[in-house]
């Protein structure tokens, strides 16, 4: 009796041990997984707004050049939506300016992407803001749909 009594104190020894370093294990391994997480959501978000930046970089580069050549001049571009895009904005609440903007939700709130073109500015990008390539076509027109009153390029889907 006195041997089984050992067996078991010993056996429930290990288990309790084991149990130790299991725990231990976890008490270390779950704060650097939880790390890991906000890393990678940190990641995601600088992924995001640096290809916006290069959307709106690219917007702006053809509307300059667009602009340049004068009404009738057009040209379709291929453009990448990143994940996490919340709003296009092409000119300044339905009138012309040099602005071409993406707002991007990211881990520390909504982030404003704005380009600056050498040109007057207007369009409609928001009609379909989800993530993927789209043909975008960037006219150039001697009256602006936005305002008749002066000249634009205007960006719009085709």
């Amino acid at each position: 009796m006195n041997r089984g009594n050992k067996n078991k104190n010993l056996k429930l020894q290990s288990s309790l041990e084991l149990l130790i370093t299991v725990g231990f294990g976890l008490l270390i391994l779950i704060p650097i997984v939880i790390i890991g997480f906000i890393e990678m959501a940190s990641s995601s978000s600088i992924l995001s707004t640096s290809a916006a930046q290069q959307v709106t970089d690219n917007l702006a580069t053809v509307s300059a050049q667009i602009g340049v050549e004068g009404p009738g001049a057009r040209q379709l571009v291929l453009i990448q939506i990143p994940q996490n895009v919340r709003n296009i904005s092409i000119g300044s609440n339905s009138i012309p300016s040099h602005l071409i903007a993406i707002t991007v939700s990211t881990s520390g709130g909504n982030s404003s992407i704005i380009s600056y073109s050498l040109v007057n500015v207007s369009g409609n990008l928001t009609k379909d803001i989800l993530p993927g390539q789209y043909l975008v076509n960037v006219s150039n027109m001697a009256v602006c749909p936005s305002d008749a009153s002066v000249s634009c390029v205007y960006i719009a889907p085709t």
